[in-house]
């Protein structure tokens, strides 16, 4: 059973258990994790405090695992605090660069009066804010005023399918239990094995110089980890291809980098990617930029495929697959290969092949209309958690499946086969989690952030970043890791393993 720090007799983390158990860990393993407790993190109508810690505690055990398999030692305890656990969810929020506070969303993404309800919209990237003008007949200059008229004359779903034509982003907001999304039986994670083979034991890699990546900053805590007794972190040696964009695929790889991963990200250079959003994800990553739809970037990632272990996806079912990056496909050339993939809305149903963002995924599930805005004076207008709590929740428990897989593999061998969805992130908040009894949570201010935020000098301009919430073992006298490196420009790296 997990337990809070604060009594050794409290109830079960279902949450927890729930998650470690749809990871295919072993139950007696449950008991190894404690939280330490905050007051005032991510408050909410619907239980995110205890999505954000069942989701980094099930990752924290996973690491905890593997590095005891590869020394052959037992599974040490772990703590997560969740204060950590809080700052680390709204990182996104807390990055600075330069001092400059980063805008998170753009000025046409947002909730909107329709006709007959509300839409929510997502134009952060040129081609989805031109392609949702273009499909509203609106000229590109529009500002937000010319947005909210055009909306208030049209219902929310005609304006959700004719976005969608498109090719923009918009969602008619739900009703709870309204939605037009399958929730019910949408599995949190998707499984399974494929092939036979040896085990597959990862190379006894030397630790790298593994500490906190600045200097002296008010707040950083000293560097130790999830180390098994051999000294090696969970993931060392473990090489990890990062097909992924945005926030919960990027919180995966970033975690695993964390973790002694060498991770090296690939972007096309075709396709934009916010500067920002990559500043907070990259840390512990290499960035490489690699043209898929020309023979010598297939090439490349080929010859990258036949070294790697782990190869993460976070595209649209079936995006990636004319370029020989279908998961079957994959795994048929490489055996032993861990394919993990991330889409918005589901593996199947009619919205599975459909763009999705965490804002999105809250509107359509009915998520916002439970969090709306209480006050008489707003009229009724959606709200959203107090984080991208589906993104990063999902992003951990990737990056936990994969764990769990490398440490399989060492048994068994065999290729993995991964899957998860935003949607199914938010079918378990929604259905699967129950709120932490009266007393578990103390009530009181927002937590202060403070002693999970550090700074480094990068290559991007002087960065003020949240730390990992990554748990580690009880009694250390310190904290978890922090990446080996910062962030460096978005397709700078060569192509390469180091």
């Amino acid at each position: 059973m997990t337990r809070n720090d604060t009594s050794d007799d409290a109830p079960p983390d279902t949450a927890t258990a729930h998650a470690w158990t749809a990871l295919g860990g072993d139950p007696a393993l449950l008991e190894r994790v404690a939280y330490r407790p905050v007051s005032g993190g991510l408050p909410a109508r619907l239980p995110v405090a205890e999505l954000a810690r069942a989701t980094v505690g099930v990752c924290s055990l996973a690491a905890a695992e593997l590095g005891a398999r590869r020394s052959g030692g037992a599974v040490p305890a772990v703590r997560v605090d969740e204060g950590a656990v809080a700052t680390a969810f709204v990182s996104e929020r807390h990055l600075r660069i330069d001092g400059r506070k980063p805008t998170n969303f753009a000025p046409l993404s947002g909730f909107w009066r329709a006709a007959d309800g509300w839409v929510r919209t997502h134009a952060n990237y040129p081609h989805h804010r031109a392609r949702l003008l273009t499909a509203l007949g609106l000229p590109a200059h529009s500002g937000p005023d010319d947005l909210a008229a055009a909306l208030a004359v049209r219902p929310a779903r005609a304006v959700q399918e004719t976005v969608y034509a498109a090719g923009g982003l918009a969602v008619a907001v739900a009703r709870p239990g309204e939605s037009e999304i399958p929730l019910a039986g949408m599995p949190l994670i998707e499984s399974r094995r494929i092939g036979e083979g040896a085990a597959r034991p990862l190379p006894e890699t030397p630790l790298p110089a593994h500490g906190p990546i600045s200097g002296p900053t008010s707040g950083v805590l000293p560097a130790s980890g999830v180390l098994p007794a051999s000294g090696v972190l969970p993931a060392s040696g473990v090489r990890v291809l990062d097909l992924t964009r945005v926030i919960a695929g990027p919180v995966a790889t970033r975690t695993l980098a964390l973790l002694g991963a060498d991770v090296l990200r690939v972007d096309s250079p075709r396709l934009p990617e916010d500067p920002d959003a990559h500043a907070d994800t990259g840390f512990g990553k290499r960035s490489t930029a690699l043209d898929l739809a020309a023979p010598e970037g297939r090439r490349t990632v080929e010859a990258l495929l036949a070294d790697a272990d782990v190869v993460v996806t976070g595209y649209r079912p079936g995006a990636l697959d004319r370029f020989g990056l279908a998961p079957d496909a994959l795994l048929e050339r490489h055996p032993g290969l861990i394919v993990a993939q991330l889409c918005a809305w589901g593996w199947s149903g009619p919205w599975a092949g459909r763009r999705g963002f965490d804002s999105l995924v809250q509107a359509a599930t009915g998520i916002a209309a439970i969090e709306a805005d209480a006050d008489p004076d707003a009229g009724g207008r959606p709200g959203a958690l107090p984080a991208q709590a589906l993104d990063h929740g999902t992003g951990y428990l990737l990056a936990a499946a994969v764990l769990r897989a490398l440490t399989e593999r060492q048994e068994t061998g065999g290729g993995r086969h991964l899957r998860f969805s935003l949607a199914g992130t938010a079918s378990w908040l929604m259905r699967g989690i129950a709120p932490a009894p009266l007393g578990r949570r103390a009530d009181g201010p927002a937590h202060d952030p403070a002693p999970w935020l550090a700074e480094t000098a990068s290559d991007l301009g002087q960065l003020r970043y949240a730390r990992s919430p990554v748990g580690f073992p009880t009694g250390s006298p310190d904290g978890p890791p922090d990446w080996s490196r910062p962030p460096g420009r978005l397709g700078a790296d060569q192509p390469r393993w180091l």
